[in-house]
């Protein structure tokens, strides 16, 4: 089959592997689409926490058509439509995906917009819900808020009735933002993002944080964060990984969690159908409308991820098989 190749660590070019084949409790994928994260420049490096055997095919989120199940398969069937993530092995023309995580897509979810859907709004949606417990009326600071994951978050936090402040490092990310929902947006590169924080929640904080930045950004948010206030850390976009002063915590009854979301695919794998169907919910109710930016082909997938890289990217960029 044809597929992006990582033969050495850091190369990613195009080429060829074998035809996969489904065992026990997996379904084979025929991929329409496969989008693109951070995690997979980390993974085509060499510096993700799994490291496959060489020669592989990066790509952890899919969407296509199931053409054939293994053994134990019981709640998909063949020529179903779905979106589901993957250790890696999506930037191809087929994929393996445990049935566990992989879901039936609404009639109405085209497949490049359901490639870039599982991982960007099953981690912004989790954060919320499982462990920020955003409640309506509830002031949430979405961070990197033009980027995949921060317009997930911008939707989510809109679906769940909060007052949402974006934030991000252009007025073109901002605007965005605003087109998706976001009811106040800040500029970090010409802001003070601390005073317009608390500026724009009447000096009490936000009362949610979700940060996929780290760095700069997560210092400032600690800093205007209200009493009770709870923080998402999604990621470290600005390269920076924060050290947390466990003073500030006590003082302000802060909680700080992390959010893997791809941990949960294998050890909480019975909360996903329940968060997906809500998501499906939302997206059927037009309140999600995913942005993907960039569509490239398998054969260029390198400038996919250079795209990301770059920043040059808004929403998702998808590769297209």
């Amino acid at each position: 089959m044809r597929a992006a190749v990582v033969k050495a660590w850091g190369s990613l070019e195009p080429g060829e592997l074998p035809d996969p084949k489904p065992g026990p409790g997996e379904v084979l994928i025929a991929v329409k689409a496969a989008g693109v994260n951070f995690a997979d420049t980390l993974i085509v490096a060499g510096k993700y926490q799994e490291k496959p055997p060489l020669p592989f095919s990066p790509g952890l989120e899919v969407a296509g058509e199931i053409v054939a199940c293994g053994p134990d398969v019981t709640r998909l069937k063949k020529g179903d439509r779905v979106m589901g993530t993957t250790p890696f092995g999506g930037f191809a023309e087929f994929a393996i995906g445990r049935e566990s995580a992989c879901f039936v897509l609404p009639r109405s979810m085209d497949y490049d917009i359901a490639a870039g859907f599982p991982v960007t709004y099953g981690t912004a949606h989790g954060s919320l819900r499982w462990y920020m417990h955003v409640k309506p009326g509830e002031s949430l600071v979405v961070h990197g808020a033009g980027g995949g994951v921060g317009l997930a978050a911008v939707e989510c936090g809109k679906a769940v009735g909060a007052r949402v402040i974006a934030t991000a490092g252009s007025d073109e990310k901002l605007a965005l933002a605003r087109a998706h929902g976001a009811d106040e947006t800040i500029n970090y590169a010409t802001e003070d993002l601390r005073e317009r924080i608390k500026a724009l929640t009447g000096g009490e904080g936000a009362d949610a944080v979700f940060d996929p930045v780290g760095g700069d950004a997560f210092d400032a948010s600690l800093r205007s964060t209200a009493w009770g206030g709870r923080i998402a850390v999604i990621g470290f976009a600005s390269g920076k990984v924060p050290q947390i002063p466990a003073n500030i915590l006590l003082v302000k009854n802060l909680a700080v969690h992390g959010v893997f979301w791809g941990s949960y695919r294998t050890r909480r794998p019975d909360l996903l159908a329940a968060q997906f169907a809500e998501l499906f919910q939302w997206y059927e109710a037009d309140k999600l409308k995913p942005h993907v930016s960039h569509r490239v082909p398998l054969n260029d997938a390198p400038r996919a991820l250079e795209l990301l890289t770059s920043r040059k990217a808004t929403g998702k960029v998808v590769v297209t098989v």
